[in-house]
């Protein structure tokens, strides 16, 4: 059986990854998982700490963004399969955008979400192949696309 590709993007203040991570390692799926930087300061200041800083807090954005874009890009089109989460806490602008462009590539697109966010996510959700509430249901879908196998 051939390793996947699974890219985990989306909220960054809970533990979803390693639930998702832990989940598949315990059924043994043959998964390799990837995400982008979740260090919050990382993240923002990698364009002007790398490339120099900004006077404007436009183009020190704008600069972080596309150095974060070499990474995100990259992995998003070697994945296998696109897991999205939105958490409830902030408006996670950076995750829409990574799920509109998984679904325009034609990956396989998992969104997650509390069902307090379906309105909201309307058109997100209308682009996923699957629209899950639970981590555990993201491994759940992923045993079953990997081995064809329903949870007992």
């Amino acid at each position: 059986m051939s390793n996947w590709s699974v890219y985990l993007s989306g909220e960054i203040h809970t533990d979803w990854r390693e639930q998702i991570k832990e989940g598949a390692e315990a059924l043994d799926l043959p998964v390799t998982f990837s995400a982008p930087v979740t260090d919050h300061s990382a993240s923002d200041d990698c364009g002007a700490r790398i490339l120099g800083d900004e006077e404007k807090k436009f183009w020190y954005d704008n600069k972080g963004a596309k150095v974060n874009a070499i990474r995100t890009r990259t992995l998003i089109e070697k994945a296998d399969i696109v897991v999205v989460r939105f958490g409830d806490k902030y408006k996670q602008w950076n995750a829409a955008f990574d799920a509109g462009y998984a679904a325009a590539l034609g990956k396989s697109l998992i969104v997650l979400h509390d069902p307090a966010l379906t309105h909201p996510l309307k058109e997100v959700d209308a682009a996923a192949l699957a629209v899950a509430e639970t981590s555990a249901q993201v491994v759940d879908i992923l045993r079953y696309a990997i081995r064809g196998e329903l949870a007992g």
